[in-house]
């Protein structure tokens, strides 16, 4: 295979003072209760974005079936995580809010609002889909956006990641990075105009610029649970953004990254390089296998033109049934091919998390 495959959003990283407190949140307002791997070990190849030294970090990937990218929840272990020193606005650089899967926005509104008061009533994207915004327990914003898509039907108003928000200095240098380099290269909507009716985050009410980009339909082994995204490019007109990771590591709260499920490594580093964004880290130079937990594979980190992390991951072994030793070797499938359906719900029956 010559040519490199991005499948979707794998993932989308966040930053925790409290492991537990925060998957229990997803679990319950969210429906993140499928557990892909867990694993409580040492960082020792983000080097660059962790001060030079290596740190122990107790993190997990876990999904909802009706379908989306998963959550990566994180954190340090042994190292006091440090909390974004001001308040994220809207357009700050970086990814300042995580879009969410949600068959019915009205609906789903409803029924939080009852028991969560940190959501606005719903309103409208510049491209006509209904959504609203949502905080987690320690702040983090969400984006719960209206798509009736659903992968596997378990009964719930809400899916897992389709896109993130992102702060940019630059519109145009930004829409061509997502464009060639990462396939966003259908634009929805182009406008300039406030970002929400409501004020969950600060400066909602000052002017942007706001593209919003999709990707042509992707392919995969996992394509079909991840579904469509878009990528919210925000541009601040009337304010001067901060950086949100300014002095803080990888890891630490917040959103960390968005990942990208991927195939043919070595020619998306070359394509990558070849655009200006060379690989910032590589788990396996050398083309050996990085193990996390249950899983292994192959991961990589570039950065957007204002430094936001992009990170990819071509999967090479992914648990069904751990007990019985049952895993998945994706490099000896088609990567273009989807994985049966009755995989994911045998996932859904032995890999559930119940709150605790």
């Amino acid at each position: 295979m010559s040519e490199f495959n991005i499948a979707g959003i794998q993932q989308i990283g966040v930053g925790t003072i409290d492991f537990r407190k925060s998957w229990n949140w997803f679990i319950g307002y969210f429906g993140a209760d499928i557990k892909i791997l867990e694993d409580d070990t040492v960082a020792e190849r983000m080097l660059p974005y962790t001060g030079g030294k290596p740190h122990q970090r107790h993190a997990c990937i876990a999904v909802n079936l009706q379908g989306g990218g998963g959550f990566e929840i994180w954190q340090y272990s042994k190292r006091k995580p440090s909390v974004c020193p001001f308040k994220i606005a809207v357009g700050d650089l970086g990814i300042f809010a995580a879009k969410l899967k949600c068959s019915d926005v009205a609906a789903f509104y409803k029924k939080v609002s009852t028991t969560w008061k940190s959501c606005t009533p719903p309103e409208k994207l510049p491209d006509g889909t209904p959504c609203f915004y949502m905080n987690d327990l320690y702040g983090n914003c969400f984006q719960l956006i209206e798509d009736k898509s659903i992968f596997i039907n378990e009964d719930k108003l809400t899916g897992g990641m389709v896109g993130a928000v992102i702060g940019v200095t630059d519109m145009d240098r930004s829409v061509k990075f997502y464009s060639e380099v990462l396939g966003y290269s259908v634009i929805k909507c182009d406008t300039v105009c406030r970002f929400s009716e409501h004020n969950l985050m600060p400066e909602s009410d000052k002017q942007y610029r706001r593209v919003i980009l999709a990707a042509q339909k992707r392919k995969g082994a996992f394509a079909e649970l991840f579904g469509d995204s878009t990528i919210e490019l925000v541009q601040a007109l009337e304010r001067k953004p901060r950086k949100i990771y300014e002095g803080r590591y990888w890891g630490d709260p917040g959103f960390i990254q968005i990942c990208f499920d991927v195939s043919n490594m070595k020619a998306l580093g070359k394509f990558c390089a070849e655009k200006g964004h060379p690989f910032t880290v590589d788990s396996c130079p050398d083309g050996e296998q990085f193990d996390m937990g249950d899983a292994s594979g192959h991961f990589t980190y570039i950065e957007d033109p204002d430094g936001t992390l992009i990170e990819f991951v071509e999967t090479h072994k992914v648990p069904i049934i751990k007990k019985l030793g049952w895993f998945i070797d994706m490099k000896k499938r088609d990567p273009k091919k989807p994985l049966p359906k009755f995989l994911f719900k045998m996932m859904g029956l032995v890999s559930r998390e119940k709150i605790r």
